[in-house]
């Protein structure tokens, strides 16, 4: 009995993946990972034909929680979205810090990163309003024993307006939208030393278009980006290189030259915010595949763990001997976090500390 006992715990062991230092991800489980959508896959999203309707799903619940037809007359029309965008409209929803979002009354009237980068998130990860999702309401990796022992046991919730909290509560939620800028955090400032990156005009294949660049005269932001890389602020998503070599468009997000927004007649980075898809990529779970772009310390051959659809490599498992190295994962947060009382080492003048992967 004992040595049964000894081996159901070791097959359980075994069961229980996590990533490693040094890892290429998770080997074996297709990257897709949640969004493989109980095994739709790529339609449970994006619907051949028809948006919501071909689908077969629906958002909208009368009082008898009882389907209600879709009032999008535009359903699909944008990215062939399978997903009911059309109890969003005409909400506003306020995320953390008091930072709200308002949507227009149809897809057709929205701007375009609004809908790429919030409402189509929203349409399945809302859970109060939107209420068409397939999911669980509890995170894939931790269901799959993917985490770290770290974790704690309570569901992690993927329902942002439904997540046991009070229902359509987002306060608890990251902040996004025309109040999230790199300015309110301090990344681009008033003074030189406080302007980490600058506004710049990137050549694409038929001119040029507004990108943010590291400051390179800023020695503490390129210390970090040597240390880790910037890949949700500054990275290139469109366009060609000054050597007419293409960037590679990780994003179908209406040709926006970075992961965060540039409003249109932006004369700094100050005015640039945040959607979902700044951080998030919802295309690959498990690995952040390397690409040098503009500002990152990562070769385009690497292939590195990220957990949650993090655009980034993120990796709360990785070792951090003696604190010696930081995290990926606390890197992460220092694109922008980047001074101030939970700041970047390099922020407080500490070179000398890298990334663990």
């Amino acid at each position: 009995m004992l040595i049964a006992l000894c081996m159901l715990v070791f097959a359980s062991l075994a069961v229980a993946q996590t990533y490693t230092q040094g890892a290429t991800g998770l080997t074996g489980i297709d990257k897709l990972g949640a969004h493989q959508n109980g095994g739709r896959g790529c339609v449970g999203c994006h619907a051949p034909h028809s948006g919501a309707r071909g689908n077969g799903g629906n958002a909208i619940l009368d009082g008898s929680g009882n389907p209600v037809d879709t009032t999008d007359a535009t359903t699909g029309n944008l990215a062939l979205w399978g997903q009911d965008l059309s109890p969003l409209y005409g909400q506003t929803l306020t995320f953390g810090g008091g930072a709200p979002v308002t949507f227009a009354g149809t897809t057709a009237a929205n701007e375009e990163h609004v809908v790429l980068g919030i409402m189509m998130c929203l349409s399945c990860h809302d859970g109060n309003i939107a209420k068409g999702a397939m999911m669980t309401n509890q995170s894939y990796e931790q269901r799959a024993n993917l985490l770290p022992a770290s974790y704690g046991k309570n569901p992690i919730p993927t329902l942002l307006g439904a997540d046991g909290t009070s229902a359509g509560n987002y306060l608890n939620d990251h902040p996004i939208g025309e109040d999230a800028t790199l300015g309110a955090v301090g990344l681009y400032g008033t003074t030189a030393a406080s302007q980490r990156v600058v506004l710049a005009d990137c050549p694409t294949s038929t001119g040029t278009e507004k990108c943010i660049l590291p400051n390179t005269s800023n020695a503490a932001y390129t210390t970090f980006i040597n240390h880790y890389g910037s890949f949700n602020v500054t990275k290139r998503l469109t366009g060609n290189d000054a050597t007419g070599t293409a960037y590679p468009a990780i994003y179908a997000a209406g040709g926006r030259a970075n992961p965060v927004v540039i409003p249109e007649g932006a004369t700094t980075p100050a005015s640039a915010y945040l959607t979902c898809i700044t951080c998030h990529t919802p295309h690959t779970m498990h690995i952040f595949s390397g690409n040098a772009g503009t500002g990152s310390a990562i070769s385009t051959s690497q292939v590195l763990p990220s957990y949650f659809f993090i655009a980034a490599p993120y990796n709360p498992a990785a070792p951090i001997p003696d604190g010696t190295k930081a995290s990926s994962a606390t890197q992460f947060c220092r694109q922008c976090h980047f001074t101030g009382a939970g700041g970047s080492n390099e922020g407080s003048g500490v070179m000398t500390v890298t990334t663990s992967y």
